[in-house]
C-alpha cells in the first residue's frame, strides 16, 4: 500500500503541513512528486485540491485512520522536485505559507490542449524519391512533381501549410499515399511568440580586450569545477551582452542550459532578437504577456530539453531546466527582481541557491550595481570584472546639469530647460532622435521647495517625508508625522509643493512646442496589449518617430544607434521617495538614462534637469562616476545603519479590525523586545505609507541587526509565537528581507 504526503491549497498558517493520504488501488502507479491531487478535507470531506511532496510506503498514522486520495486535478501541471525543494526553501526564507511557494515556483500551472498540424512525410527512400521525381516530370505530371520535389527540398518533410502554398491538393497527395509514397501525419505544433520574426545569424561578434579577460576569467573557474556568483560591471554600451552570449555559448556545448533574466517586459524584444541571432530558435522566452499556449508550449519545450536558453522576467528563473550551467541576471540593481507578493523574495538569492543546486555559475550584470552587490565584490565574496569603455568608436555622452531654481528665478516656468529646448530644436533640425525621461519611480506625494531644491525629512530616519491626503507629512519608518507647512522651511518660500508632471502632459507640451515632430509615448498606458512595447520600440528604432517620452521603461538597455540627445525632465523626483535607497535609485535611473544617448556612431549629449544639482547622485551620474557614488552612499548607510551594512526586516501587518490591529502589533514588538537581543534595532510600530486599503488597516514594523541569521531567528520565533496563539486568525502578516521601498 502506497501513501502520499500532500500541501493543501489552502494558505493558511495553521494548516501549513503535510497531510497524509492513501492512495487507492485504481490510483496506484499513477500518482507521483510534484502532481495535483483532489482529497477529502476536514470533518465534512469536502474535496479540495494538494500538492504532492512525497510518496511513500511508510504511513504516519494507523492506516483506517488515513484518507483516500479522492483524483487527480485535471489539466494541472506537474511541478518538478528541484522546483518542490526550492519552495520549501523559499517559504523557510522569506515566511510565507509551503502552498504560497509551491504557487510562485510554478510559471505554468494549467495545461492547455497543444495545436496539432498535418504533415506530409515520405514514406520511401530518398534515392527512389528522386527516381521517382525524374519519371513524373518525363510524364509532366507538375503536381507530383513539386510535391516530391518539395519533400527533397525539406528533409522528406512539409506541413500543409508548405504543400498548399506550392498549391497542392489533396487529391495529389492522396493519390501519392495509395501507392505508398508519402504518409500523413499530425505533428504538435509549438506556439512561437518570435516565429518569422527573427532570423538566426551566427554571427559572432570579436570580444574587446576586456570582455575577453571577463569571459576567460570566469571560464577558467568553470572548467576547474569553480562556482560562484561574479559580478560584471560595465559602463552602458561596454558590451556585457555578449560576454553573456560566448559565455551562454561555451556551456551549450557542454551540454547544459542557460537562464537569462531581464527586469522588464519592455526588454524582451531586443534582448530576444540579439539571442536568437546568435543561438537560433533553441531560444525562448517566459513572461505574463504571453498567452496560455504561448507560456504553456514554452514550458513543455523546456522540460523536454528542446531549448538551450530562457529569457524573461522574475518568473523566467523557475523554467524546468535540468542542466542549468549558467544563470545570468542583467541590470541586476533593478527592484523588479524583488517580489511584492508573498514568499516577497529576491530573484537574486533564489538564483544563488538554485545555481548552486545546478553547479552552475551566477552572473549579475549592472552599469550601476546594487550597493549590496557592489560591497560584496569589493570584500571578494563575488568575483568581479570590470567592462570600461564602450564597444567601437561611441564614447560616453557630454552631460549637461541644469538647476531649476535658476530657471524659475529667470521667468521660465516651463517643463523643459531653455539648454534642452534648444538641444531638442538641434537634433529635429539635424534629423536625429531624441529621448525624453520622467523618472517616476519612488513618487509617493514628495513635497520639495522649488525655490531652494530641498525637501523636508525626518530628523529619525533621514529619509523624505511623504504627503497624505489629509494634509499631512509622515515617515513611512518611524511615523513621524508633522502638518503640511505653506511656506519652505529652509527658505520660507512659498514655492512648495508636490511635483504633478505626467508623461502625458511632456507629450502634450512637446507637440505645442514642435508641432513638426514625431512624438510617441512610453508608459503604462500605453503599453497594456500584448505587442505594445515591440510595436512602440520597433517604431522609434526604425526611424518612425523623432522623440520618445517615457518612464523608467525607455532606459534599460534599449540600443538606438541614432539617439544623439536625453533630456532628464525631473532628476531629484525618485530622490524625494520616503525611502534610504532613494539615492541610489536616483543615481541608477539616471546613469542608464544618460547612457541610452551616443550609442553609435554619432556623438550623444544628455541634459539632466534638477532642483538638487548639488546632491552626489546628480553629480556622479553626470560623471558616470560609480566609484564616487558608492563611497558617498555607503558612508550614508554606515550612518545610518542601513543595508548592506546592517540588515533588516520588514514585518507588515493588515486588518479590518483597527483596534485588533494595534494590539497584535504591538504584541508583536513585544515579544521582540522580551527576546533581548543584543545589537537589535526596533522601530514602530507605525501606520504604513498607505494606512488603509480596501477597508483594511495596515501596520508596519522595522528591525535591524548587523547579521541576517539573527534576523532569520526572530522570524522564526514570531511565526511559532503567532501560531500558538488564537487572536491572530484574522491579522495578515508578512516578512521581508531588506524592503526595496517603505511600506
Amino acid at each position: 500500500m502506497e501513501f502520499v504526503n500532500v500541501i493543501v491549497d489552502i494558505s493558511h498558517e495553521k494548516l501549513d503541513r503535510i497531510f497524509q493520504y492513501r492512495i487507492p488501488e485504481e490510483l496506484q502507479g499513477k500518482i507521483s512528486t510534484g502532481m495535483q491531487v483532489q482529497v477529502p478535507f476536514g470533518m465534512g470531506n469536502r474535496t479540495i485540491k494538494g500538492y504532492v511532496t512525497g510518496v511513500t510506503d511508510v504511513p504516519d498514522y494507523p492506516v483506517e485512520k488515513i484518507k483516500p486520495v479522492t483524483g487527480l486535478v485535471d489539466g494541472a501541471v506537474p511541478a518538478e522536485s528541484e522546483l518542490i525543494a526550492l519552495a520549501a526553501w523559499m517559504k523557510e526564507f522569506y515566511g510565507s505559507t509551503m502552498n504560497q511557494a509551491l504557487k510562485t515556483v510554478l510559471p505554468v500551472k494549467q495545461e492547455v490542449s497543444s495545436r496539432q498540424e498535418k504533415c506530409i512525410v515520405l514514406a520511401i527512400p530518398r534515392e527512389e524519391a528522386e527516381q521517382l521525381l525524374k519519371e513524373v516530370l518525363h510524364k509532366n505530371f507538375r503536381a507530383k512533381a513539386r510535391l516530391l520535389a518539395g519533400l527533397l527540398d525539406h528533409d522528406g518533410k512539409l506541413s500543409s501549410k508548405e504543400a498548399a502554398d506550392l498549391k497542392i491538393t489533396s487529391s495529389v497527395i492522396q493519390g501519392l499515399e495509395r501507392d505508398g509514397v508519402v504518409r500523413q501525419i499530425s505533428r504538435v505544433q509549438y506556439r512561437n511568440p518570435f516565429v518569422g520574426k527573427f532570423e538566426q545569424t551566427g554571427i559572432q561578434r570579436t570580444l574587446t580586450e576586456e570582455q575577453k579577460y571577463a569571459v576567460d576569467g570566469i571560464w577558467d573557474e568553470y572548467a576547474q569545477g569553480i562556482r560562484k556568483t561574479y559580478l560584471l560591471e560595465g559602463v552602458t554600451g561596454s558590451g556585457k551582452t555578449e560576454v553573456y552570449m560566448e559565455l551562454i555559448s561555451r556551456v551549450i556545448a557542454e551540454g547544459k542550459q542557460a537562464i537569462v533574466l531581464i527586469p522588464e517586459i519592455a526588454l524582451t524584444f531586443q534582448t530576444v532578437r540579439r539571442f536568437y541571432e546568435r543561438f537560433g530558435d533553441r531560444v525562448s522566452v517566459m513572461h505574463s504577456r504571453l498567452s496560455e499556449g504561448e507560456r504553456y508550449d514554452q514550458f513543455l519545450r523546456a522540460k523536454a530539453g528542446e531549448i538551450d536558453v530562457m529569457i524573461g522576467p522574475r518568473s523566467a528563473l523557475f523554467t524546468p531546466f535540468s542542466q542549468i550551467g549558467v544563470m545570468i541576471i542583467d541590470e541586476e540593481h533593478e527592484g523588479a527582481y524583488k517580489s511584492e507578493t508573498v514568499p516577497r523574495y529576491d530573484a537574486r538569492e533564489v538564483a544563488a541557491v538554485r545555481a548552486k543546486k545546478h553547479g552552475a555559475s551566477l552572473i549579475l550584470g549592472s552599469a550601476t550595481p546594487s550597493v549590496e552587490t557592489s560591497r560584496r565584490a569589493r570584500e571578494g565574496k563575488f568575483g568581479w570584472y570590470r567592462l570600461t569603455t564602450r564597444i567601437g568608436q561611441a564614447i560616453l555622452p557630454e552631460v549637461s546639469v541644469v538647476d531649476l531654481r535658476e530657471e524659475l528665478r529667470d521667468g521660465n516656468r516651463s517643463i523643459f530647460s531653455r539648454r534642452l529646448l534648444s538641444a531638442m530644436d538641434d537634433r529635429l533640425k539635424k534629423r536625429q532622435q531624441t529621448m525624453l525621461f520622467l523618472n517616476r519611480r519612488g513618487l509617493s506625494g514628495f513635497v520639495s521647495c522649488r525655490s531652494c531644491g530641498k525637501s523636508i525629512r525626518c530628523p529619525h530616519c533621514d529619509v523624505t517625508l511623504s504627503l497624505h491626503k489629509d494634509g499631512s507629512l509622515r515617515c513611512h519608518y518611524c511615523g513621524y508625522r508633522i502638518p503640511m507647512p505653506k511656506n519652505c522651511p529652509s527658505c520660507g518660500s512659498p514655492y512648495i509643493s508636490g511635483f504633478r508632471a505626467g508623461t502625458q502632459q511632456i507629450e502634450r507640451e512637446v507637440h505645442r512646442l514642435f508641432p513638426q515632430a514625431r512624438v510617441l509615448r512610453m508608459d503604462y498606458d500605453t503599453t497594456r496589449t500584448r505587442e505594445s512595447y515591440e510595436q512602440i520600440l520597433s517604431a522609434f528604432g526604425n526611424g518612425q518617430a523623432d522623440i520618445l517620452v517615457g518612464t523608467q521603461m525607455i532606459v534599460k538597455g534599449h540600443d538606438f544607434p541614432d539617439v544623439t540627445l536625453v533630456g532628464i525632465v525631473a532628476a531629484d523626483i525618485s530622490l524625494y521617495a520616503s525611502d534610504y535607497r532613494a539615492a541610489e535609485r536616483t543615481f541608477q535611473l539616471l546613469t542608464q538614462a544618460v547612457g541610452r544617448a551616443g550609442r553609435g556612431s554619432k556623438a550623444g549629449e544628455a541634459v539632466i534637469q534638477t532642483y538638487m544639482p548639488e546632491h552626489y547622485s546628480i553629480q556622479t551620474a553626470a560623471k558616470q562616476d560609480y566609484d564616487a557614488f558608492y563611497e558617498q552612499e555607503i558612508l550614508y548607510r554606515e550612518l545610518m545603519g542601513y543595508p548592506p551594512v546592517d540588515e533588516m526586516l520588514g514585518i507588515y501587518l493588515s486588518g479590518k479590525d483597527l483596534e485588533k490591529l494595534e494590539s497584535c502589533a504591538e504584541q508583536l514588538a513585544e515579544w521582540i523586545r522580551n527576546a533581548h537581543v543584543e545589537g537589535l534595532c526596533l522601530i514602530g510600530p507605525a501606520d504604513a505609507a498607505l494606512a488603509r486599503k480596501n477597508d483594511s488597516y495596515r501596520k508596519v514594523i522595522y528591525m535591524k541587526h548587523e547579521k541576517k541569521i539573527i534576523l532569520l531567528k526572530i522570524k522564526k520565533l514570531l511565526e511559532q509565537q503567532i501560531a500558538g496563539t488564537d487572536n491572530w486568525n484574522d491579522i495578515f502578516i508578512q516578512f521581508d528581507y531588506n524592503p526595496l521601498q517603505a511600506y
